[in-house]
């Protein structure tokens, strides 16, 4: 080791100006950071989600699209209201990326003739505003509210809310994310009529969320991370109470997640809001490396030994440790890449690089900058003083180290009760604090209108012009009344069942699908003959007339409950000749969100495996092994069991958060042990041997714990509700982690270690 401090000590200049200017120079390929919001980020490219969503869309067209509602209390059937529809609506026939527009002014309006009785009429619902009478318009809204075809769907039942769907070509956002062109497309459409009716438009929809995402994401990281870094120097500075304690640290953070971000630049990847924190995580895994060596190097010189002695020293206690807590760190968060999510695997790759580099700059750059500090600390106290001072926490956790035993159980058992509380849920509107616009948007249309989101149901008839045939339409409106019944939350159905019946409605009397399939052809054909150009039915049926599309509206819901919904559509055709697929985004963001969780608990499981069988190689005690993963299990564990008895769900920012967790553990855990078997291994009684650890490492994991809690803390003002959830549970298990540390973990060993000579002091 001395020979290292010799080389860092000559080319200590080289060193502390080379390493910033390094990577500030790989710190300028920042200028091309990027954000995604879109959905397809999150599918590997041979996910059969993704594959079988792209096969949808080539069917059907995309089911995402731009929904623009609004709300009149005087009602929506007056000239000022509908003109801004009609307005929007021919608006949006003009604007890029925009493939159809649905909105009551032109929805397809099937009738009979007054003068002609036998003959249909299929026209625009609404006709010349400007010219319209109240008897007219009032005719128009009473045929509207009592139409099962449009209310709920494009009117409201009390007419007084109004809906207008663009829905966007099938490839818009295929190669790059068009949502925030798309998003000022559809603001400078609606600038106009804000100014003229004073409306409040809500917009809904793929392009909206996906720029809430990107917004949201950039807002918190350049937001939360210059508020952790600005924290964390703070606290630096009231713990040491010198500027050195607060740069040099902070320094080698700040080194690592630039480096990483800008190695993740330039291979390509973008940030979302699973990584928009990156250099968070990069601050809770590096901070701990450089606040051990500080604290130690101080310590010593605190005693009067000379700076290069004291860093000698430092490095010399802390050398196995960080290397220890690094790779173990580094394993953890490999364990990510298990995932064939993108992000996640980014994540993984990017977490786990951050954890070696920061042990790299720690050992290397840290000493060099340690080097050139000339200042004189004062002696404060001796040696001797120091053990003399701190004995009595040894002396502490040995006299008690069953009742500490004892009463902790009984703390964490009630604590972990919690466990069979807590679930494994989300929702991806939910991610977002009520405060949020697109939050406020999508409650305003569940409360006032329709379900928000949307299951596209692919039925398959199997067999060519097989969706004519009378059962197996009548075997869809069974599906209909069955999926209503089942769920509530299931708002508006629709498909060609609804034309078919209205067609024979208005021809036959009768509001039920003919048993004539040659007459369903007919009324079909008649149907598609009288549409506009661009209202045709291709995208409610395949080319072959085989498979139908059935679009449900559906309420705001957990992923659990997606789910059970999707799995029941699937379950009911399976009892019939037919089968169905439930797909669309609201479909893939289920399946995504339920997988990429359970990908994080399966990866922390992995992790706690790993690193628990490297504990074991490390410290080579088979019989201790229970005690040396109790700590890093316990603070995930008892802040899951915490989530459960006050109601938060699991969702990705808290299987982030334990990814961070079992990291900070793994690292705290690892300083105490490798300290308490070096000063046993030296002949230290207990108590004395705990004495050596709270000097060596206790003081540095307290500092450590109310850094990182006090600082990620601040995520608790995030309006992304994953880094609300992160952030406070984060801090809360790290609260959990010290106390397991620092008194049931000693405790535990106190109790496993045979009494002896060695044991007590004299």
């Amino acid at each position: 080791m001395k020979k290292y401090i010799d080389f860092l000590d000559k080319f200590k200049w080289v060193i502390a100006i080379g390493v910033p200017l390094l990577v500030l120079a790989l710190a300028s390929n920042l200028k091309h950071l990027e954000m995604d919001g879109s959905y397809r980020i999150w599918f590997g490219e041979d996910s059969k989600i993704l594959t079988d969503y792209d096969d949808f869309r080539r069917t059907f067209g995309n089911d995402d699209a731009i929904i623009i509602t609004f709300k009149d209390e005087n009602g929506i059937f007056t000239k000022k209201a509908l003109q801004s529809v009609e307005n929007i609506t021919e608006a949006l026939w003009q604007m890029k990326y925009i493939a159809r527009v649905d909105s009551i002014t032109n929805y397809q309006y099937v009738h009979s003739s007054l003068e002609e009785p036998d003959d249909v009429i299929v026209e625009d619902f609404i006709q010349d505003i400007q010219n319209a009478d109240k008897t007219y318009l009032e005719g128009r809204k009473n045929i509207a509210v009592n139409d099962p075809l449009i209310v709920d769907g494009f009117i409201s039942r009390d007419g007084t809310t109004t809906m207008i769907s663009a829905r966007l070509t099938p490839k818009a956002n295929d190669d790059t994310d068009k949502s925030a062109e798309i998003m000022k497309m559809v603001n400078e459409i609606l600038a106009p009529e804000i100014k003229t009716t004073g409306y409040k438009y809500w917009l809904n929809g793929g392009p909206p969320l996906n720029t809430s995402f990107v917004e949201i994401g950039t807002s918190d990281a350049t937001t939360f991370t210059p508020l952790v870094l600005i924290a964390s120097m703070i606290l630096l500075f009231l713990l040491f109470r010198r500027v050195s304690g607060a740069l040099i640290p902070i320094g080698v953070v700040v080194f690592t997640f630039l480096t990483v971000l800008a190695v993740q630049v330039m291979l390509g990847f973008k940030l979302n809001n699973f990584t928009a924190n990156l250099p968070v995580f990069v601050v809770a895994i590096g901070i701990a490396d450089a606040v051990h060596v500080y604290i130690v190097w101080l310590m010593y010189k605190k005693e009067g030994q000379k700076n290069k002695d004291a860093v000698i020293h430092s490095l010399q206690k802390n050398f196995l440790p960080i290397f220890l807590t690094s790779v173990t760190t580094a394993i953890g968060f490999a364990t990510l890449t298990i995932s064939e999510v993108v992000p996640v695997f980014t994540l993984g790759i990017a977490t786990a690089s951050g954890a070696i580099l920061a042990f790299l700059i720690s050992i290397f750059w840290m000493p060099a900058m340690l080097l050139l500090l000339k200042k004189e600390v004062k002696a404060e106290v001796t040696k001797e003083v120091v053990v003399k001072k701190s004995f009595g926490y040894g002396e502490f956790i040995v006299k008690n180290d069953k009742k500490i035993v004892i009463i902790t159980t009984l703390i964490f058992a009630v604590l972990a009760a919690g466990l069979f509380k807590v679930k494994v849920d989300s929702n991806t509107i939910r991610y977002f604090d009520e405060s949020v616009e697109i939050r406020k948007s999508t409650e305003f249309l569940a409360q006032n209108l329709t379900g928000p989101m949307a299951y596209e149901i692919v039925i398959d008839s199997g067999k060519k012009d097989g969706i004519k045939d009378p059962e197996f339409l009548n075997t869809v409106e069974r599906f209909y009344e069955d999926y209503q019944e089942k769920f509530p939350d299931v708002r508006h159905l629709s498909s060609i069942l609804d034309i078919v019946k209205r067609f024979n409605k208005v021809l036959d009397g009768k509001d039920e699908v003919p048993d004539n399939q040659n007459l369903i052809a007919q009324y079909l054909l008649l149907y598609s003959l009288s549409l506009p150009q661009g209202m045709e039915l291709n995208d409610k049926m395949d080319i072959d007339e085989r498979k139908i599309r059935v679009t449900g509206r559906v309420n705001i819901v957990d992923t659990s409950t997606d789910l059970q919904m999707i799995e029941y559509a699937h379950d009911w055709w399976e009892d019939t000749p037919y089968s169905a697929n439930v797909n669309g985004q609201t479909a893939m963001f289920a399946y995504m969100q339920s997988d990429v969780t359970d990908t994080l608990i399966y990866s922390l499981s992995l992790a706690i495996t790993l690193v628990s069988i490297l504990m074991l190689i490390i410290f080579r005690r088979p019989k201790l092994l229970w005690v040396f993963i109790l700590p890093n299990l316990l603070p995930v564990m008892l802040v899951v069991g915490v989530m459960g008895w006050i109601g938060i769900n699991i969702d990705i920012g808290v299987a982030i958060a334990g990814a961070i967790i079992i990291g900070v553990a793994v690292d705290d855990t690892i300083h105490f042990l490798v300290k308490y078997f070096d000063a046993r291994k030296r002949g230290l009684c207990l108590a004395n041997a705990f004495d050596e650890v709270l000097r060596y490492a206790g003081k540095a994991i307290a500092f450590t714990t109310i850094i990182l809690s006090i600082s990620f803390s601040v995520f608790a003002f995030s309006t992304f509700t994953p880094n609300q959830n992160f952030g406070i549970v984060t801090a809360s298990a790290l609260v959990i982690a010290f106390v397991v540390d620092l008194l049931l973990l000693p405790a535990l060993l106190s109790i496993s270690e045979k009494r002896g000579s060695k044991n007590e002091c004299l």
